[in-house]
């Protein structure tokens, strides 16, 4: 039984306040339903795309993250009546309306709907709601960037952190239209029986305070929320740290070449480096490329959290190369010369 709500001390207080205040604390149970339709349903959303044509990007969003989240959707053309539009910013896919024909007619084929019935009769909602899971299964949940597969289970992987959250699971069928995408076992789905954000469940405190090194920039946001007050403490000594200015290219492979030639310079110097990447697969890419060039490194990211610490402990050595997602962000020392 939880006691009254009175006094919370928060470590890092911009990431759980600000950078993850919508993210929702869930109290969830089972639905009761059989999931294998997943696994019936995915193969024919699969086949509806089977040509690359037949989907398009949303005409409005940025290509910010369309080449590593789905590789085929950045040369797709789209064709006078495209079966689906994905809009990767807002994390949407719509079937269009030659989209929801095909995908019934399919249905229709593989006898999962009588002849004599649409797609659009209320006691069909269900199959409404599996296939839109598998929508998303398809186009917007990516295989090292929001998940990782360990053994026979889909594992998230935290936004903020990069970390493998392990027990932690999509609602509204998401989970099970991936494990159906994966060919791993399909588990029970779950319904959300309560939830709250973190932000609304931390402003039932009485009393909040907390400290981070990064909570000056958010100041505003601390005020106007959770009416509290930043305060700055100076460093013991100057911040010794050279902020140099970002350097825009033209192609991510530029970028790459870039990146690899200056570990390259300073790996000569025997300086230790720390090159932070946004996602898994981006830390693997990077990886190859190093190994090309004969680059001795280590990769942190959360296929190898059981060797976080020892990669951690000596990412300070002379000439240690250290490849790590934002793992190795918040809340991570890396002692210069290594640990002895």
């Amino acid at each position: 039984m939880q006691r009254k709500l009175q006094f919370a001390l928060i470590d890092e207080v911009d990431q759980i306040f600000i950078e993850e205040a919508r993210t929702p604390l869930i109290i969830s149970g089972p639905i009761g339903k059989s999931s294998e339709m997943y696994a019936t349903i995915y193969p024919l959303v699969d086949q509806l795309f089977a040509d690359s044509k037949n989907h398009k990007p949303h005409t409005k969003i940025k290509k910010k993250r369309l080449g590593h989240i789905c590789a085929e959707l950045k040369n797709a053309v789209a064709e006078a009546e495209p079966h689906a539009t994905i809009n990767i910013k807002e994390k949407q896919v719509e079937l269009t309306e030659a989209g929801h024909e095909k995908i019934e007619a399919l249905l229709h084929e593989h006898q999962i709907l009588p002849e004599d019935q649409n797609l659009y009769d209320n006691h069909h909602a269900q199959l409404l709601h599996y296939i839109d899971a598998c929508l998303r299964a398809k186009f917007i949940l990516t295989k090292d960037i929001d998940y990782i597969i360990h053994g026979q289970e889909i594992v998230i992987i935290d936004e903020h952190t990069g970390r493998a959250m392990k027990g932690r699971r999509w609602s509204s069928g998401h989970h099970q239209a991936v494990e159906a995408k994966e060919h791993v076992t399909i588990q029970e789905e779950n319904q959300t029986l309560a939830s709250i954000t973190f932000q609304n469940y931390f402003r039932l405190y009485d009393k909040l305070a907390g400290m981070t090194g990064t909570a000056d920039t958010e100041a505003t946001e601390f005020e106007e929320i959770y009416n509290l007050q930043v305060i700055v403490i100076p460093t013991n000594k100057k911040c010794l740290r050279i902020e140099d200015n970002d350097i825009i290219y033209m192609t991510k492979k530029e970028k790459y070449q870039a990146i690899v030639d200056e570990i390259k310079a300073r790996n000569a110097k025997k300086q230790p480096l720390l090159v932070g990447t946004t996602s898994i697969e981006d830390s693997e890419y990077l990886s190859t490329l190093l190994k090309k060039h004969h680059i001795k490194h280590r990769v942190l990211n959360a296929k190898q959290h059981a060797q976080e610490a020892e990669i951690i402990e000596q990412a300070g050595k002379p000439g240690c190369v250290t490849i790590a997602t934002n793992m190795a962000g918040r809340g991570t020392d890396i002692v210069l010369g290594g640990n002895p």
